[in-house]
């Protein structure tokens, strides 16, 4: 009997094939593999009809084909087409190199070759692919659009758009490109071009489930999170095992203030990823906004994730650098968020001193993990001796980039917020790695060893909740940088007014049940007085109106309060002149919001907690020589505001001066506070010199 078919046998099937009857197709192969067991080409097509059904028995079969066909290019191709879908990128990369050594004008295998080293973050490689395809076809839509997508992730934006744009040049009704398009014109902050590609995706293949969950990012960034939720359920209706779109839903709801409903999409996430380390960070960030969860389960949870992250990391165990406690040291910051953002606020003129004044003893570099670039960004850029983008790379590539720079000291300044790079330090790239400023509780992380602190913010006895040794500056951990922007202090409004303003412009999830009730006694106990509210959430009627709601359940009603949304830098400071009094939140207390008040001449009324989230207002209070500001319990917060909102002259001395007084104080003496800073990075230096002469 012959070994494979027959020319008609074959026919047969390639006409199957050309008309896309794969069930037919599936059923023919297998007819023919009775009577050729060992046919390369039957094989091959039984694999090629499963691919097309979506069927996970395509792989066994097209591993069969390979054998049997080896120098068959298609089947290569397509084996690294099934293993790419299975998520086992380096075996999809081998099977496609193989198919493009066979035949190498062969576009769809350096398609397929870019899909594979895109899956393994080796972005440089996937667009080098990509472009190899489009030499050999310029008008390959998908080779455009998929290099749009690799030039994207390496925050080449400009270049991603047009690469994009060539594709929809070529193939008008792209939906995919629509949808990435929409996703790059977001990163550049074109919001309504992203809302017009987002929509033309859907409109284009209604059931395109990424399309929508692309279209929600957008409209959150917009601040439209009714809208937002609606895209994201919509996405999730398609298909319903998107942990993308759940973590993004989580964040939407988080914005909303229905906490409860955000950590059932933070864990839905987490069900269907079990690895997911942005959903798992979202789901601990989530728990600072929640005063009802013991320590012990917070760190139990924060653990969790550190085991994670070190299954999946190849921690270095031996450094080049040498320990010498008293040579210069090479100190890398990673983060997202340097730019106008407020870890960028506080940490621009502590680089500036540090550059300036420890030169000679210090040498800062930064790994910024975000593509997103402005003025404040160069500015902190002309501080460092290193700038080293860390967009695109993978945990891997990038813990390697930074162990061979040398460097001593590695501080994350982001924590489990958005853009955060914790996995990575799991690597250990650097001997002493340090946590520090954007977040405010253990990170779980056991690669980083030491967290900055100061003598107000975390309590002794609260140690126990971190997995990292706690570092105390002598005054304060934070340093803001003043605004430059003219925007002067005012004179009391309350003078002028008849009644004292209260205000809050901090993130509204914040402004939990407890938090409301206890304003709301405080404006029953002021008579006339009112309340300004300020945060992005407030831009949607539905805030507004649930927050006029919940006060109006506490017996105030809606004329006692103004709700206000987003506004640029300069216009958000100048509604503190419609302020007398802040009001810190809890138990997630203000950070940025609270220093801009005090510089705006408002003090801030905070109420200390036990938790090192919870003392942020007594750390800055206390550093700005304002004691008095700082209340106790519920009662005396009450008493407290009560006292001050009745001596409006005190009130207006106070707001006359403070700017200065705070110009003065710790929380903005750059050089004292970059001082401090040096020591302490010093201090844990010298102590991992002394631990690595006393090994073996």
């Amino acid at each position: 009997m012959s070994r494979d078919l027959e020319p008609a046998e074959i026919s047969q099937l390639v006409a199957l094939f050309n008309t896309g009857r794969h069930f037919e197709l599936e059923t023919q192969a297998l007819i023919q593999l009775e009577r050729y067991p060992n046919s390369g080409f039957a094989w091959k097509v039984l694999g090629i009809s499963l691919q097309a059904q979506g069927k996970a028995r395509a792989l066994p079969a097209l591993q069969k084909a390979t054998a049997l066909i080896p120098d068959d290019a298609e089947v290569h191709n397509n084996l690294g087409v099934a293993l790419i879908g299975l998520g086992q990128a380096y075996g999809a990369l081998t099977s496609c190199r193989r198919a493009a050594e066979i035949r190498p004008a062969f576009v769809e295998a350096y398609i397929n070759q870019g899909n594979s080293l895109k899956d393994l973050g080796r972005l440089d490689d996937a667009a080098a692919s990509y472009r190899r395809a489009l030499r050999i076809n310029p008008d390959c839509a998908e080779a455009h659009s998929n290099l749009g997508v690799a030039l994207r992730g390496l925050g080449q934006l400009t270049s991603a758009v047009a690469s994009l744009r060539q594709a929809l040049a070529i193939k008008l009704d792209y939906a995919e490109a629509h949808s990435i398009l929409g996703v790059a014109f977001q990163d550049l902050g074109q919001l309504d071009d992203a809302v017009a590609n987002c929509r033309r995706a859907v409109e284009i293949k209604p059931d395109y489930a990424v399309a929508y969950g692309n279209l929600g990012n957008v409209l959150k960034d917009l601040g439209r999170l009714d809208i937002a939720v609606a895209s994201y359920r919509r996405a999730l209706v398609i298909k319903l095992d998107g942990a993308e779109v759940h973590n993004n839903l989580g964040n939407a709801l988080k914005d909303l203030g229905q906490l409860d409903m955000a950590l059932l999409s933070f864990g839905r996430a987490l069900d269907i990823k079990p690895d997911y380390t942005d959903a798992h960070s979202n789901f601990l960030f989530i728990h600072n906004y929640l005063s009802d969860r013991p320590a012990a389960v917070l760190l139990a949870e924060a653990q969790r994730f550190g085991d994670m992250v070190a299954r999946q990391a190849r921690p270095f165990a031996d450094w080049h650098n040498l320990p010498d406690p008293g040579r210069c040291l090479r100190v890398g910051f990673v983060s997202g968020d340097l730019r106008n953002h407020p870890v960028g606020y506080f940490v621009e003129s502590v680089l500036a001193a540090l550059a300036s004044n420890a030169a000679g003893r210090l040498e800062l570099c930064a790994y910024p993990n975000h593509f997103r670039a402005d003025a404040l960004t160069e500015r902190i850029k002309a501080c460092c001796h290193g700038w080293h983008s860390a967009v695109g790379l993978s945990d891997a590539a990038l813990a390697g980039r930074i162990r061979e720079d040398g460097i001593d000291i590695l501080i994350d300044l982001s924590g489990h917020s958005a853009h955060n790079r914790l996995p990575m330090f799991a690597w250990k790239p650097a001997p002493v790695q340090v946590t520090w400023l954007g977040y405010f509780a253990t990170t779980g992380v056991s690669g980083i060893d030491y967290l900055i602190a100061d003598p107000w913010t975390l309590p002794e006895k609260e140690e126990v909740n971190f997995t990292e040794w706690i570092w105390r500056m002598p005054e304060t951990r934070l340093c803001f940088t003043p605004p430059e922007l003219a925007v002067e202090v005012s004179q009391l409004p309350a003078i002028g007014n008849g009644y004292v303003t209260f205000g809050c412009f901090n993130n509204l999830t914040k402004i939990n049940d407890g938090v409301v009730a206890l304003w709301a006694q405080l404006l029953a106990a002021v008579p006339n007085s009112r309340l300004l509210l300020k945060a992005k959430q407030l831009n949607e009627a539905s805030a507004r109106q649930s927050t006029v709601g919940r006060f109006a359940a506490r017996g105030i009603v809606a004329d006692r309060l103004s709700l206000e949304g987003f506004d640029p830098r300069a216009a958000y400071l100048n509604a503190y002149q419609r302020v007398d009094i802040a009001l810190d939140p809890f138990p997630y207390a203000g950070g940025t919001t609270s220093v801009e008040a005090l510089w705006m001449g408002v003090p801030v009324l905070t109420l200390a907690g036990e938790r090192f989230l919870s003392r942020q207002g007594v750390g800055l209070l206390m550093n700005a020589g304002l004691p008095e500001w700082i209340a106790a319990d519920s009662d005396e917060y009450v008493a407290r505001a009560i006292s001050h909102a009745g001596n409006l002259q005190q009130l207006a001395t106070l707001r006359g001066g403070l700017r200065q007084q705070v110009l003065r104080s710790p929380i903005f003496d750059a050089p004292r506070f970059a001082r401090h800073f040096e020591a302490a990075l010093r201090g844990m230096w010298t102590q991992w010199c002394t631990q690595q002469q006393g090994s073996p």
